[in-house]
């Protein structure tokens, strides 16, 4: 698994349109799939932003989302489409909850709402990352670049 930073050092291109995809809906709301106690997936509108070079949100203790990511922390997290530039950007790998608490501090500075105690910080970390590029909505299939870790492969 990579960090945001690790993957932005490998796959910058990728990155880029991955941070502007990412944060152009409300400035950082994505989908994110999570997997349930059954196995199955469940997906959650979240919040995230890149904080010193990792990919991070705040998650509400006790919520379905925070107990699919703690018993498991595999995600896929999937940027909001937008009609009138179709592309999409998606990022896989396990979250887990941050403990380090310079990091959420830095994280509790750079947020759009207050994130109490009732809130922990997770980080996404990266195994696979995937762009699809089309010019316009009815362009199709999207033309696909793909980044992976190095363990991954």
């Amino acid at each position: 698994m990579a960090s945001w930073a690790e993957f932005a050092d490998s796959a910058p291109r990728l990155e880029a349109a991955g941070r502007r995809l990412i944060g152009r809906a409300e400035g950082g709301t994505a989908f994110l799939a999570t997997v349930r106690g059954d196995g199955l997936p469940r997906i959650n509108p979240v919040t995230v932003e890149i904080v010193e070079g990792r990919l991070v949100s705040f998650v509400i203790v006790d919520s379905a989302k925070f107990g699919d990511l703690t018993a498991d922390g595999r995600y896929a997290l999937h940027a909001y489409q937008d009609p009138a530039e179709p592309n999409e950007f998606q990022v896989r790998g396990r979250a887990h909850e941050v403990t380090d608490r310079a990091l959420r501090a830095a994280a509790v500075a750079s947020w759009r709402f207050e994130a109490d105690d009732s809130y922990r910080l997770f980080e996404f970390s990266i195994e696979q990352a995937v762009l699809g590029e089309r010019a316009t909505a009815d362009d199709w299939p999207p033309v696909y670049s793909s980044w992976r870790t190095r363990a991954a492969s």
